[in-house]
């Protein structure tokens, strides 16, 4: 699960379109879907649009693990950070990731514990 883990938090830095794409299809199931406070996001299109948002929106910043991945089964939780690259994140969340059979991301259920003003 912590290869799992890396490479959905790689899917949220890539910033290059056409590579971010192949990671989410490399990494999400089909129908995969994330769900957070502000967001609710079916599939991988939808999946792509929402890491491009979240992008624009802190342009720059870096997702990175905070924190061991806990996992079981084929599920795992875990800490992340956002924020500029070797910085104190500015944004912190809890995840809890899902796969499938085929180890492809399934379902994330997103937790903002810290956001900016």
């Amino acid at each position: 699960m912590k290869d799992v883990i890396a490479r959905y938090l790689a899917c949220w830095n890539e910033t290059d379109p056409a590579a971010r794409r192949k990671l989410i299809d490399e990494t999400w199931a089909e129908d995969g879907r994330y769900i957070d406070p502000l967001a609710d996001a079916r599939g991988r299109d939808a999946l792509d649009a929402t890491i491009a948002a979240a992008q624009g929106q802190f342009p720059g910043f870096v997702f990175t693990l905070a924190g061991p991945v806990d996992a079981h089964h084929q599920q795992a939780r875990f800490t992340w950070g956002l924020g500029p690259e070797g910085a104190e994140p500015l944004v912190v969340g809890f995840d809890v990731a899902v796969t499938d059979d085929d180890n492809k991301i399934r379902t994330v259920l997103g937790f903002l514990d810290k956001v900016p003003a």
